[in-house]
């Protein structure tokens, strides 16, 4: 039996509720139709048939009334007639049709009396003297007329009575039929809709069975069977379920199943790590997730375009670096981590991202694992408090060491000897050193502090070359060095903050002078294309190898072998400075060997921004 028929079978109960209620409706609507037949049947007839019997002995007693006032009228006898066959018919109608109670009495009566009028009516017709009719009429015709039509009122009370009777029974009968179809109806529906709630449950009952087992197979119970009997269509999916567990069984046990439990291993693996880790193709699709990349950065959840916009620019970023061949990308400062809001408060990841290898060496993908740095940033930050704490309070005391040193030197304490000069000399050099180190210090701590705001002027980069200039040129012919300055025709004015570019370039050309060997050359100068105006510091040193030249402008970086002392913080605060002009700064091999630092900074007045703090690795 196929499940269709079981269906149907199962909705039977309601079609067989709906069959009874069916004739149990008819039924009803066939009595009601009973009575309404009888009553016209058995009354409205004879009261029709009274009714019609006094209009015929009326139109009777008319012309008998016209023939006493004397009115001649040819037609009178041929109406006569007429009228007396039709209340004979009338009332012959009447005698076949008696069916109330005293209604035959009525009827006889009826019958009697008619046959007297009719006696009187032929002997008024028969009198000539005029005299004579009247009296006959007044004595003897008009009672008989008036006998008549009192013992039609009779049978049509009789008949009225027994329709108002007949009609409350009818409205009687019609109340309890309601009653016996509305209680028919509603146990046939419970009777058919509980029989067919069982049978339906009874036959979608396997159908649990195959969901329990599905779902136990799901989970990798390849031993579960489902144990379900008959040939519907539920049977034979159980059958193929059953078949499928065996060959998922078999599958399992092959060398394709493990390789499916390696992959779900990995994935389980991947899913272990706290920090979010997302897998590209060649073509830079997602191709692989785990939790935390789903759950704090929405990768593999929400659409791309409704990412964090940070989030998706660092991932493309990264997986675009070592999809183009240029190797693992790793970053090499806080300037790349971002900030992610998450349930825990705002959290900060670094981009690290490696390639996939096929067993040929070529690459068919990237791994780009986001690094939580939060505690390390945090690190980072109470170090640079520390630091521009320490800063301050050392200026102080400083200050008041320098005063003491040149008031030394002007001999306002007594005279020196050479020996004491030189000495004094070289300490207030000393203090001058010390004092450009807490002075880069706290620039440095304003900056990442965000106290430090750019005010922007129009400025003419003749005059920040020619000023930058002209404060080291002393400096340079002291260490015999030659310095240039170059600038291109045609530049034209900037938006810039004078005072801050020109701490950058101040930074650079002290660089220069202190890398450059006596009898070198510094070359200072200006150009400007596509937009912008680059300023360039070449120098003839030893120059800065490649693998260094991303490093130098981190805090307190200092390159092996260095000449002379600083905190190696000049290079990140020209960094922060340009990065918040909106500007690059990087450093080049020079023509003539050296090393060459270049910043550029755009044409377009820009709106004036502080500077935003950026903590570095």
């Amino acid at each position: 039996m196929t499940l269709r028929i079981k269906l149907l079978l199962a909705l039977a109960p309601l079609a067989i509720a709906l069959v009874v209620v069916s004739i149990v409706a008819t039924s009803n609507v066939s009595s009601l139709g009973w009575h309404s037949e009888a009553i016209l049947k058995d009354n409205y007839r004879s009261v029709l048939a009274a009714q019609r019997m006094k209009d015929s002995v009326e139109h009777l007693e008319h012309l008998a009334a016209s023939v006493v006032s004397g009115a001649s009228n040819e037609e009178r006898p041929s109406k006569a007639e007429d009228h007396r066959r039709h209340f004979e018919d009338e009332l012959r109608v009447q005698e076949g049709n008696v069916t109330e109670p005293g209604e035959l009495d009525a009827t006889q009566r009826q019958r009697n009396r008619w046959t007297t009028y009719q006696k009187e009516f032929d002997a008024f017709r028969s009198l000539r003297d005029p005299d004579q009719g009247r009296a006959f009429f007044r004595e003897r015709l008009e009672p008989a007329f008036v006998a008549i039509t009192d013992a039609a009122d009779a049978i049509l009370t009789v008949n009225l009575d027994a329709i108002v009777q007949k009609s409350e029974r009818a409205h009687q009968v019609a109340e309890r039929l309601n009653v016996i179809t509305l209680a028919v109806s509603i146990a046939a529906l419970l009777i058919g809709g509980i029989a067919s709630t069982l049978l339906t449950s009874r036959l979608l009952a396997p159908l649990g069975l195959l969901t329990r087992t599905v779902h136990r197979i799901g989970e990798g119970d390849f031993e579960t069977r489902v144990d379900v009997s008959g040939e519907d269509e539920i049977a034979q999916l159980a059958g193929t379920i059953n078949a499928m567990a065996v060959r998922l069984r078999q599958y399992r046990n092959s060398s394709l199943g493990e390789l499916l439990l390696a992959q779900q291993a990995s994935q389980a693996a991947i899913d272990s790590l706290p920090d979010p880790v997302v897998v590209y193709d060649l073509q830079g699709g997602v191709i692989n997730v785990n939790e935390a990349a789903e759950a704090v950065l929405g990768v593999g959840v929400k659409p791309p375009d409704e990412l964090d916009p940070a989030v998706r620019a660092t991932l493309e970023r990264a997986s675009t670096h070592v999809l183009s061949g240029k190797g693992p990308y790793q970053a090499k400062s806080f300037e790349d981590a971002i900030a992610v809001r998450t349930s825990e408060g705002t959290r900060y990841f670094s981009p690290r991202a490696t390639p996939v290898h096929t067993e040929s060496g070529s690459i068919s993908g990237v791994t780009v694992l986001m690094q939580d740095v939060t505690r390390a940033r945090l690190v980072d930050d109470l170090r640079n408090d520390l630091v521009a704490t320490v800063a301050h309070e050392f200026r102080t005391p400083l200050t008041s060491l320098r005063l003491a040193i040149h008031m030394c030197l002007e001999q306002a304490a007594g005279p020196l000897n050479d020996r004491q000069s030189d000495l004094l000399y070289t300490a207030r050099e000393d203090c001058d050193r010390l004092q450009s180190m807490v002075d880069e210090l706290l620039d440095l701590a304003r900056i990442q502090g965000g106290h430090m705001e750019l005010h922007r002027r129009p400025t003419n980069p003749l005059m920040l070359i020619d000023s930058a200039a002209s404060t080291y040129r002393r400096d340079a012919e002291d260490h015999h060095i030659v310095l240039q300055t170059s600038v291109a025709p045609g530049l034209q004015e900037i938006q810039v903050d004078r005072e801050r570019i020109q701490l950058v370039l101040s930074n650079l050309l002290s660089n220069a002078i202190r890398h450059t060997p006596p009898g070198g050359s510094i070359e200072i100068g200006v150009k400007a294309q596509d937009g912008i105006v680059r300023f360039e510091v070449a120098d003839s040193g030893a120059g800065i190898p490649a693998e260094y030249r991303q490093q130098v402008f981190g805090k307190f970086v200092r390159l092996p072998n260095s000449v002379g002392g600083g905190t190696g913080l000049g290079l990140s605060i020209a960094k922060q400075i340009v990065d918040a002009h909106g500007g690059k700064i990087g450093v080049d091999a020079s023509v003539s060997g050296g090393a060459m630092f270049w910043f550029t900074l755009p044409t377009a007045a820009l709106e004036a921004e502080p500077l935003v703090p950026v903590a570095t690795a």
